[in-house]
C-alpha cells in the first residue's frame, strides 16, 4: 500500500510540475506597436544664432542653429587635426581658436559647445 501511495504522491507532483513549466513558457500577447514618428527637434533649440566676428572665421558668418556650429567646429578641428592623438577627449587651439576657448590653450570637447555659446547671439 505504501508503494502505491508513494506513486501516486509523484505522479501528482510530475503533474503539477508540466502544468507550471507549460504555464511559464506560454507567453503574453504582445502590446501593440505604437507607429514610428520621426522625433522632431526642439523649436527653440534650432533656432539661428548669429556668431561672433573670431566665431565667425571658423563656422562662418551667416546665423546657424547650435547644433550646426558644433558640427562645423568639429569639422574645423578633424580637418587641421587639433584633437590630441592620445586623450582625443583634449582639443589643442590653434590662433583661430584661443580667443573662443578664452585664450586657454587645451579644452575637452565638453567645453566646446560651453565656450562657443559665448560667442553666439540671438537674432
Amino acid at each position: 500500500m505504501a508503494k502505491k501511495a508513494a506513486k501516486k504522491a509523484t505522479k501528482k507532483t510530475a503533474a503539477k510540475t508540466t502544468k507550471k513549466a507549460a504555464a511559464k513558457t506560454t507567453k503574453k500577447a504582445a502590446a501593440p506597436k505604437k507607429a514610428k514618428t520621426k522625433r522632431k527637434p526642439n523649436a527653440a533649440f534650432m533656432a539661428p544664432l548669429t556668431p561672433s566676428a573670431q566665431l565667425a572665421e571658423i563656422v562662418g558668418a551667416k546665423p546657424l542653429p547650435r547644433p550646426q556650429v558644433a558640427k562645423k567646429m568639429w569639422d574645423y578641428i578633424h580637418k587641421h587635426g587639433l584633437q590630441d592623438k592620445v586623450n582625443r577627449r583634449m582639443i589643442h587651439a590653434d590662433d583661430k581658436l584661443k580667443p573662443i576657448f578664452g585664450g586657454k590653450k587645451t579644452v575637452t570637447m565638453f567645453e566646446l559647445t560651453k565656450f562657443a555659446s559665448k560667442h553666439l547671439t540671438k537674432i
